[in-house]
């Protein structure tokens, strides 16, 4: 795939590339330079923020670690024990 910069810097992305990456207008785009590279990365910030908070732990469970330590027998940072 290709695409073409315009005359003000801008490109227009495949429509397959949009469509695989559920792109739409006014999705913001991190942009990093990697050596000669650009690498474009969906912004999921925005997306995180909207659903923070909306969704209860089950059982009863205090904090994730509680819920984690209940069906894994431990949760990240715990010390592993040999």
């Amino acid at each position: 795939m290709e695409a073409t910069v315009a005359e003000r810097g801008q490109i227009t992305l495949p429509k397959a590339v949009r469509d695989a990456l559920g792109l739409t207008k006014g999705t913001i785009l991190k942009v990093e330079l990697d050596g000669g590279r650009i690498i474009l990365r969906k912004d999921v910030s925005e997306a995180l923020r909207k659903v923070r908070g909306r969704f209860r732990l089950v059982d009863g469970h205090a904090s994730t670690d509680d819920a984690l330590r209940a069906s894994r027998g431990r949760a990240p940072g715990d010390p592993v024990e040999p």
